[in-house]
């Protein structure tokens, strides 16, 4: 469900990327409050079309929720665009509550994250939030950039070397520029995260690696850490930008005459499915209220439980192995491959 929130700050914080805080009333506050890490799903009309996007919160989780994301902007990016060049304080936004699972429940331990780009967003909701709510837990930010004056959220990460210098430990790595002192320039590939994070720290003891950012940079840090010993329930990570994500081959096709059915909000209907449409497109064309956001596999928004059938998924970037193993699916990605498909929007 989305609500109006009046948009309190719009902060320029690169030449291509804005932070923007939104104003909770206080009969929204439990609503709005937050887990280190989640992200909003905004909504516009623009000529007539319906525009949702998902932006991760940077702000710390407290008691009154802040609710201030970050936005950088994409080549050919309608909401992007529209953030950066018309976003002004006082405007209306629709925005559903924070939701998302690439989070961090604060507690005592050893964690880490690598970052790129705009990756930086929840990362540094989840850091900010440990290190003031535990006293005995320590953060490894490893995070690259372009270069210094693309760097999303400086002065914040550098406010928190300065509050947790014994316990939150930075390394900031830039693909397009030397610097007098640090590492030299260059992307952090698959090889070069597998010789520098052993020197940074003890990689198979951190209690939780979080990997944000670009579909390539992820993909490398994930084979990087497995091939230092790290076990799979101790990755978690959340892709931005998989425009370079490769599908997956198609290897079957769907039945003709299939038939989805879905509960959401307590209520179930029936469908038949229209030739290649996904499990999410036949429950729109019947129910405007289905959730969704990116329509990538990306944010998971349309995560549901499949309750019978069995469907394909084009592509996953949202959830994790013990997700898929409860019987989650991404409906915006399921085609079903049986005659009749059942999934639950509400479990």
């Amino acid at each position: 469900m989305f609500h109006p929130l009046r948009v309190a700050e719009v902060e320029q914080l690169t030449d291509d990327s804005v932070a923007v805080t939104f104003a909770v009333p206080p009969q929204l506050r439990e609503t709005f409050r937050h887990t280190p890490g989640q992200h909003l799903n905004l909504r516009r009309i623009a000529d007539g079309e319906e525009i949702r996007r998902s932006y991760s919160i940077c702000t710390a989780a407290t008691a009154d929720p802040v609710l201030r994301i970050g936005i950088r902007l994409i080549e050919d990016g309608s909401f992007s665009t529209f953030a950066l060049k018309e976003l002004a304080v006082g405007d209306t936004v629709e925005v559903m509550p924070p939701m998302g699972r690439f989070v961090l429940e604060p507690r005592p331990g050893h964690f880490a994250a690598i970052v790129g780009g705009s990756g930086i967003t929840p990362v540094l909701s989840i850091a900010t939030t440990l290190l003031e709510r535990e006293p005995t837990a320590r953060f490894c930010l490893i995070r690259s950039d372009r270069t210094v004056a693309a760097a999303m959220f400086l002065e914040e990460v550098a406010d928190l070397k300065d509050r947790f210098p014994d316990r939150f430990q930075l390394v900031h790595t830039f693909s397009r520029e030397e610097q007098q002192t640090g590492l030299p320039s260059g992307r952090l590939d698959t090889e070069r995260l597998a010789a520098l994070l052993p020197a940074l720290l003890p990689v198979t003891e951190v209690d939780g690696w979080f990997l944000c950012g670009p579909y390539g940079l992820i993909q490398g840090a994930q084979r990087a850490l497995t091939g230092l010993g790290v076990a799979e329930d101790r990755i978690h990570q959340e892709i931005f930008h998989a425009a370079d994500a490769p599908a997956a081959p198609r290897t079957w096709t769907s039945p003709g005459g299939s038939t989805v059915t879905a509960t959401l909000d307590g209520r179930s209907g029936s469908w038949p499915v229209q030739d290649g449409e996904t499990v999410l497109e036949t429950v729109l064309r019947n129910r405007a209220d289905a959730p969704y956001a990116c329509k990538g596999g990306v944010c998971g928004t349309c995560r549901v439980r499949l309750l019978s059938g069995e469907v394909r998924m084009d592509r996953n970037f949202a959830l994790e192995r013990e997700e898929l193993d409860a019987g989650y699916v991404l409906a915006c990605q399921s085609h079903p491959v049986t005659g009749s498909v059942e999934v639950d929007f509400d479990a």
